[in-house]
């Protein structure tokens, strides 16, 4: 399998991670597992048709589709004609390009998106990464993003932080935190931050080896014991510490 990330254009920065492509190769196929980071994104399907939602959906060839914050893993079947390009934005960007339903719909969904807001195949085809530069350019219905400064403060801390020390820090209430929360990213400002402390506690596993324990890991992110962190990470990749 090959997979390619490339950053887009320099004024879009502020609502796009990257770009991505990803490719299958002559081996055998095999299954590959996605973990959450609280982005939804956007991909179209270049190659033959493939299974992904842990098998529920089927993509075909030449549709667009969106898919929404994952709050679990998501395996998606890779074959050697397997080629699927995409987008992924940053959280609570999508509101920026697309009219849609609160993105509280789209959570753990992958969702064929009308023709009106698909892609074009043909210019897809031509060059992707520059075509997606030119659409999202003009699509863009606006610059701000208004749970910005909350995302900041929810990564500065690593996912942790209490959410009504969040609420107070920004001039809101909790309740109001979450309708936005769900209607802009799908999740609510807990499971977000959760999910964070997750990627970070995930970062330094991978990162430290055998330097540190899963105990000294686990107080620094956050976490009661190694069982809590443990137990975290089996519910959002399926794996055990040692299998990451």
């Amino acid at each position: 399998m090959k997979y390619t990330k490339i950053k887009p254009y320099k004024e879009l920065e502020p609502f796009i991670h990257f770009y991505w492509e990803l490719k299958g190769n002559e081996q055998e196929g095999l299954w590959e597992r996605v973990f959450p980071d609280g982005c939804a994104g956007i991909f179209m399907n270049l190659g033959n048709s493939c299974l992904t939602d842990n098998g529920a959906l089927s993509l075909e060839y030449g549709k667009t589709y969106v898919v929404g914050a994952m709050t679990s893993f998501k395996d998606s079947f890779i074959d050697h004609d397997t080629h699927l390009v995409g987008v992924c934005l940053k959280p609570g960007a999508f509101a920026n390009f697309y009219r849609y339903t609160p993105q509280i719909e789209l959570i753990d969904n992958t969702v064929e998106l009308e023709k009106s807001k698909s892609f074009n195949i043909d210019k897809m085809l031509e060059a992707h990464f520059n075509y997606f530069d030119h659409f999202y350019s003009g699509r863009i219905k606006s610059k701000s993003n208004p749970l910005q400064s909350v995302i900041s403060d929810i990564h500065l801390t690593n996912g942790q932080i209490a959410i009504n020390k969040l609420s107070k820090q920004n001039f809101t209430s909790v309740r109001q935190l979450e309708r936005d929360f769900k209607k802009f990213i799908g999740l609510s400002p807990k499971e977000y931050a959760n999910i964070i402390r997750f990627q970070y506690a995930l970062s330094l596993i991978k990162n430290s080896g055998e330097k540190r324990s899963l105990l000294e890991i686990a107080f620094e992110c956050g976490y009661y014991d190694h069982s809590h962190l443990t137990n975290e990470i089996k519910r959002n990749t399926g794996l055990a510490p040692s299998q990451l």
